[in-house]
């Protein structure tokens, strides 16, 4: 799922950074996300968390796994995503 919309990054592309290690600040200054409306920020910090290594949920063990993202209810509710499907896990 595309999270911030001004740059064109997606969920996938913030895990990938996080679970390499990278801090959100990090992430923010390689990808532009969040630089621009900031509307993604709160998103793009919740992928984060939830990929980072106090959250081995989220982290991917092994290559074959298919990688799951829990968003945040106040994402799923927002109207400024106005989905007229439901989202589905990828």
């Amino acid at each position: 799922m595309i999270v911030c919309v001004c740059r064109r990054v997606s969920d996938r592309e913030i895990a990938r950074h996080a679970r390499a290690g990278m801090s959100f600040d990090e992430i923010q200054f390689e990808l532009g996300v969040a630089t621009q409306c900031g509307r993604c920020e709160s998103c793009a910090r919740d992928v984060v968390a939830q990929c980072s290594a106090s959250h081995p949920v989220a982290a991917l063990h092994n290559e074959a796994a298919p990688q799951t993202i829990q968003l945040a209810k106040s994402i799923l509710d927002s109207k400024a995503w106005n989905c007229s499907q439901p989202l589905q896990a990828a």
